[in-house]
């Protein structure tokens, strides 16, 4: 007998998460491991950032607040959207939670019912299914692959949309790809959803500030103004200033949406934790100075990760236009013999064999949707990467193709 509720049976954890656990636990049997599982910048949150939040912490009683965020951080929220995106909205259209993956989860745990279709472009960010199927929601992932620059192009959009589909799901920079959009093509991808309305839109900007190469960040809501009314714009300080464990993501969308968002935090967790909260608003409307340092920081890995691979002539990465993951094709690899016989049957395989010869941990390809590939985070230093790159060309240079 289980007292556990049938809806989780289809239900994977993390798989990032699962990666990293994974090298952990090897890490503590005394294996130098180097665990580029998971996203997460290497740098301190800005210094002005935590004193904020702890003088205030000291000075002030630290209580409940408004479930969908402080007065104070939703107006910091709105001049962040027009500062930056040049978009306009009001605080009852902002929701603040727990990091962005909980906008998420309350955004579809409002408005997903069972059989609901969403478009989840591959390669997708490996919590969208599984939130997705949380709710009885049908995840339809077509394939964006390297020769459409893993970007959705409009006739794969058209050709995914049915009267069942509810949500689309674009994220820019994409994890684990790096793809940016530029405007033209958001607002192609625009004029087919001008045809669907029934489709509503999430577009996960969660990676904005990281582009590269030049490349101006645009977003959904700034391309496709006609389709405001359904669009929800996510975002958050967890990358982009360095701030992974303070768990604050915030977002745009609809009242409708939003006050529905409301609801279901108000019966969750309540609201996100005051000092939390007080330093996302001080990280929005302080100095920016750190955050183009950290861009630059994440660019140079890029470059460095980039001309790495270009010398294993088994692997291909195309160099990610923004985000810090680069996305490593091993179609070559799949068939080929380890040292001890084992065929290396999939990307599964080959991250395992990485972990296990290399001692590096990676995320395979099937977690995103899009194979034979496997992901590793660049947002650790120069001294990892290059180590990294250099334990994972030894470990293909054993293998019998």
């Amino acid at each position: 007998m289980t007292h556990i509720a049938t809806r989780l049976s289809v239900v994977k954890p993390s798989a990032s998460m699962a990666v990293s656990q994974a090298a952990k636990e090897l890490a503590a049997t005394g294996v130098d491991v180097i665990d580029l599982g998971l996203g997460e910048p290497d740098f301190a949150a800005p210094a002005h950032v935590t004193e904020i939040a702890f003088a205030e912490a000291r000075a002030n009683r630290m209580l409940y607040t408004a479930s969908l965020g402080t007065p104070d951080l939703r107006r910091a929220v709105c001049e962040k959207f027009r500062r930056e995106n040049g978009l306009e909205y009001s605080g009852d259209e902002i929701a603040v939670a727990n990091g962005a993956k909980q906008i998420i989860f309350n955004a579809l745990m409002a408005t997903v019912d069972e059989g609901d279709e969403l478009i989840l472009p591959a390669p997708y960010f490996v919590s969208y299914p599984e939130m997705a199927k949380l709710f009885g929601g049908v995840p339809v992932t077509p394939a964006c692959p390297a020769e459409s620059g893993f970007r959705l192009t409009p006739e794969v959009l058209e050709a995914a949309i049915t009267p069942r589909t509810r949500w689309l799901f674009l994220h820019m920079p994409g994890n684990p790809s790096g793809a940016v959009y530029s405007r033209a093509q958001l607002e192609a991808l625009g004029a087919v959803l001008d045809r669907h309305p029934q489709v509503m839109i999430l577009s996960d900007e969660i990676y904005e500030h990281i582009t590269f190469d030049g490349r101006d960040f645009v977003s959904f809501g700034a391309a496709c103004p006609q389709l405001r009314d359904r669009t929800l714009i996510v975002n958050g300080v967890s990358k982009a200033y360095a701030m992974t464990g303070w768990r604050v993501g915030y977002a745009a969308g609809p009242r409708d949406l939003i006050k529905a968002m409301a609801t279901v935090q108000s019966q969750s967790c309540t609201s996100v934790s005051a000092p939390a909260q007080r330093a996302a608003q001080a990280a929005l409307e302080g100095p920016q100075d750190e955050v183009q340092s950290f861009r630059e920081a994440f660019e140079r890995r890029r470059d460095l990760v980039v001309e790495g691979i270009r010398q294993i002539n088994t692997l291909t990465l195309d160099p990610p236009e923004g985000a810090f993951y680069a996305y490593i094709g091993c179609a070559a690899l799949i068939g080929a013999h380890t040292p001890s016989g084992t065929v290396l049957e999939d990307d599964v395989a080959v991250a395992k064999y990485l972990l296990d010869v290399a001692q590096v941990a990676a995320v395979p390809g099937t977690a995103y949707g899009l194979s034979p590939y496997f992901r590793i985070s660049t947002a650790t230093s120069e001294a990892q990467l290059s180590e990294a790159v250099s334990r994972i060309a030894r470990a293909v240079a054993q293998l019998d193709r």
